[in-house]
């Protein structure tokens, strides 16, 4: 059974840190949450730049699941870098210009 929720969530993270702390050039990695509840799961800032990245356990990325993502974008503008969807399905697409999804095992 592949991983979802928290599970998959942990695992990215893990995965990631262990990135992180092999770099020369440490990256930070934060979440981000807005007053009125807009959370992006994991934010990598590196050389100056910030890349958003949202973990979803489905199988079929739509639209609706980049809402934060580009929330995000809109906030911080030309600091962020496009926004990564990583999900459990198989397809690697651009669900907006800003956008790419991702199946979470290809990226780690």
């Amino acid at each position: 059974m592949p991983p979802g929720g928290p599970h998959l969530e942990n695992l990215v993270l893990q995965d990631l840190l262990a990135w992180r702390d092999a770099r020369l050039d440490r990256a930070d990695v934060f979440y981000w949450r807005t007053a009125t509840g807009e959370e992006v799961d994991l934010v990598i800032d590196a050389a100056g730049k910030l890349l958003p990245v949202e973990i979803t356990a489905t199988t079929r990325p739509r639209l609706c699941d980049i809402a934060h993502l580009r929330s995000f974008r809109d906030e911080y503008g030309r600091q962020a870098r496009a926004g990564l969807l990583l999900h459990t399905g198989t397809t690697l697409e651009w669900l907006a210009p800003d956008v790419l999804a991702a199946p979470w095992w290809t990226v780690l």
